[in-house]
């Protein structure tokens, strides 16, 4: 692939960004794209490998080494082709993507990798500038009805496949915009939102319908993002439609029950990020939770810890800290050892490089109040990692005697996600797994089908937390379980 001997000529080149001083001052995105002759160059390393782990590596098995080389030759309305063929939004996942692909290329076995998602973020780019993303209605309508709740990645790609094979879809979400946590959730630093919009318009022009401001549910529910105006009965959605695709997040945050919880400062990270994300959109948010002038404590190390990092810089906020529960990983992972795998290494953010306290191996023990019921300090203490002698476990143990306090004004708990609201589920009668999460296979006869008839799942609803490139393979290969439960036989892509 690409120039035989390129990936001993040429270098790895890191995308350009603009200096962390100058982008705290604004909410725009600050990586830019390649140039066509240094995509080019970043295309020509791509070795003749025999087998390219980076197309497993990658979740939706892009076709990497194809579009790698047409970059390379400078072709790229093929580029574009490839790469659509297995990516419905690779400009979503040309900048959110943490890019397990590269962790795979055979090149970063003794090497730096190929920088696939830079190649990835130019290509769609300049498809777009171009004016060849168009949309794709289907020849042939075929009288089926289908509804896709939840417009985040999974809803999203979903609902474009079933469209284009011909079906009436109609989308619901119960926010006010559609994007689910690609709208609420990753701040417009990383990914400006007008890339969702002009995806809902290319899907709209290919006959998908959205509705938004309705929440799927029996009855409303409170303690996650929320802005709907109506709630729809799921047994109304089975009445109305042939199959019905639940493709909502895994929005139920973990918490931290230590004492002094309650305290006004204390939130979690999906109560602060998507306010930011409605100021920028142009909303007003009576009440915001800004941290401006505050001390803030970050509790989880993370992608979405690192967001509130960036957010609480551009906020002006007096310092940063991020604790993490783990013990401090390693600056480099052991190729040897986990390639071509995803590594647990050391990873710092573009957030992290603007500003931030980091520490590691680090358990909250309680919140301090300032007299009047808000936050003023956090107490915290040192833990070690054993293993325990009869079950061969790691556990957790505080270090005698290294109790600590810091001030706090702003705490944020990052910590991740554990479920998928439950009264979702319940509402819609489906049966769980045993982390809660909707349950249904992703092979063989009825895959992403549940416990329901005429209901499937997908994406972090079905399998838990995860990554915005999972969720749209899920959505794309549920779409073809739909259409083969509603047709008999599906021509689409798995």
């Amino acid at each position: 692939m690409g120039k035989v001997t390129g990936f001993l000529e040429f270098a790895r080149l890191e995308e350009a960004a603009e200096a962390p001083q100058s982008r705290k001052k604004h909410w725009k995105e600050f990586v830019v794209h390649l140039t066509d002759e240094q995509a080019s160059v970043q295309g020509a390393r791509c070795m003749d490998c025999g087998i390219p782990f980076c197309n497993n590596g990658c979740p939706v098995n892009n076709v990497i080494p194809d579009f790698n080389d047409l970059v390379y030759r400078q072709d790229w309305k093929n580029a574009l082709e490839v790469l659509h063929s297995t990516n419905n939004f690779p400009e979503f996942t040309g900048r959110v993507c943490p890019a397990p692909c590269e962790a795979a290329c055979t090149l970063n076995i003794n090497s730096d990798p190929v920088g696939i998602k830079s190649i990835e973020h130019k290509i769609i780019d300049k498809g777009w500038e171009e004016g060849w993303v168009v949309p794709q209605p289907p020849r042939v309508k075929t009288g089926k009805t289908v509804a896709v709740v939840g417009s985040g990645p999974a809803g999203l790609a979903a609902a474009q496949q079933l469209a284009r094979a011909g079906h009436e879809v109609t989308v619901f979400e119960k926010n006010d915009r559609v994007g689910g946590l690609l709208r609420y959730g990753i701040p417009d630093f990383k990914m400006e939102k007008s890339h969702i919009d002009r995806r809902v318009a290319q899907m709209q022009a290919e006959g998908v319908k959205f509705r938004t401001g309705v929440l799927v549910c029996a009855r409303p529910v409170t303690g996650v993002t929320n802005w709907a105006q109506e709630t729809v009965d799921p047994q109304q959605l089975l009445r109305d439609f042939d199959a019905i695709v639940i493709a909502g997040g895994a929005e139920q945050p973990r918490d931290l029950p230590v004492p002094g919880r309650q305290l006004k400062g204390v939130h979690f990270a999906m109560e602060f990020l998507p306010q930011q994300n409605k100021v920028v959109a142009g909303d007003r948010v009576p009440e915001q939770i800004m941290a401006a002038g505050k001390h803030v404590v970050v509790i989880g190390g993370g992608d979405t810890g690192s967001d509130c990092v960036g957010t609480s810089n551009r906020h002006g906020a007096r310092s940063v800290t991020q604790w993490e529960l783990l013990p401090q990983p390693p600056a480099t992972e052991n190729k040897e050892l986990t390639w071509p795998y995803w590594p647990v290494k050391l990873r710092t953010s573009s957030s992290h490089e603007e500003g931030v306290e980091r520490d590691w191996a680090v358990t909250t023990k309680r919140f301090n109040d300032d007299g009047q019921g808000n936050v003023r300090s956090l107490t915290a203490a040192r833990v070690e990692w054993k293993k325990d002698p009869v079950t061969g476990q790691q556990k957790m143990v505080e270090v005698e005697g290294s109790e600590f306090e810091v001030p706090a004004d702003l705490v944020l708990f990052a910590m991740g996600f554990v479920a998928p609201v439950p009264a979702v589920l319940e509402s819609f009668g489906v049966e769980k797994d045993g982390r809660g999460n909707v349950r249904a296979t992703t092979e063989g006869a009825g895959c992403y089908k549940t416990s329901v008839d005429k209901v499937f799942a997908a994406g972090d609803m079905r399998r838990g937390q995860s990554l915005v490139v999972w969720a749209i393979r899920e959505g794309r290969q549920c779409a073809r379980a739909v259409d083969e439960f509603l047709m008999g036989s599906s021509t689409l892509p798995r």
